[in-house]
């Protein structure tokens, strides 16, 4: 790490994005922003009729993970807020304010690159200010049912997916990428989220999925995925739950110097994940110079205790 990776970063202007909420099936925007060090994610209630409130983009604020991950605060919530989260952390960037217009984030094609492009077209810079990393010190695992997920020591942010689907059409995937914003961009940002036409029915009577369409999710029927153009990567499913994951634990407030692995994983076990594992003692804040001498002794490491809320 070098350079602009030494220090906490945002971006150079805002950019807005428009599109449908691909649960609500409503209009909704959202204007991301820059913002001073320290501010982390923070969103912003929007619109003229609503009271102006507040949300750090946190696991404490975590409402919900029914196919998407919900933030709330008292009576406001905002969800799918993975792919916007995961486009920021995946790029590098520590600080944005992210102002909501509506019940949720855009699904714009159910992927991170629009994302992506709108940060790239605002621009990225450096804040006089050192940059915090959540280093792992010991391995950390957690299980629910036939799922798993596990953070170990590693040099860098690492990320190993696996999926395990009795659908054909899916079946068993697994991405393992050390994560750059070159590495994102690259072989992540354009995965879409998925889902099965089967099951569309009981999705709208629970309220979801009702701006769902094949304009913004990958979705597969009966022979196979339906969408005009198939699929964007041979193993585009597991891509995108790698996309989630990358989104999800930017939720703990800082990256996460680590390898994280998950088998049958998704947004409950990764939230439940970072909460579990920030309650324990197998971690501790560095800052980069400390996150870039590697595998020093304990005492070269000059340790940080930034506010989470």
């Amino acid at each position: 790490m070098g350079g602009m990776r030494d220090r906490q970063t945002t971006l150079a202007g805002s950019v807005r994005i428009d599109g449908i909420g691909v649960h609500s099936g409503e209009p909704v925007s959202v204007t991301i922003g820059p913002a001073e060090a320290g501010t982390g994610f923070t969103l912003v209630r929007g619109g003229t009729a609503v009271r102006h409130e507040e949300m750090r983009a946190d696991y404490r604020n975590v409402g919900g993970t029914d196919l998407c991950t919900t933030l709330t605060s008292g009576d406001w919530s905002v969800a799918t807020v993975e792919h916007l989260l995961a486009a920021l952390t995946g790029l590098g960037i520590d600080n944005a304010i992210i102002v909501v217009d509506g019940p949720e984030v855009p699904a714009v094609d159910g992927s991170a690159a629009p994302f992506v492009a709108a940060i790239d077209e605002a621009g990225i810079v450096a804040l006089d200010a050192p940059r915090a990393y959540i280093r792992v010190l010991r391995p950390f695992r957690l299980e629910q049912g036939s799922s798993f997920a596990e953070l170990r020591p590693h040099d860098g942010r690492r990320f190993e997916i696996e999926l395990d689907y009795a659908n054909p059409v899916i079946g068993r995937q697994r991405f393992a990428a050390d994560i750059t914003p070159g590495v994102f961009r690259r072989d992540m940002a354009a995965a879409r989220t998925f889902g099965f036409l089967g099951e569309v029915e009981q999705l709208w009577k629970r309220g979801l999925a009702r701006g769902a369409s094949l304009d913004n999710a990958l979705v597969i029927g009966d022979a196979g995925v339906i969408n005009p153009g198939g699929l964007r990567f041979p193993d585009e499913f597991v891509r995108h739950k790698a996309v989630d994951a990358v989104g999800d634990l930017a939720l703990a407030g800082a990256p996460i110097l680590g390898a994280y692995r998950s088998y049958r994983g998704g947004h409950r076990l990764n939230a439940k994940m970072v909460e579990t594992f920030l309650a324990t003692d197998a971690w501790e804040w560095v800052s980069a110079p400390a996150a870039r001498a590697g595998r020093q002794p304990e005492a070269a490491f000059a340790l940080l205790e930034p506010e989470l809320t």
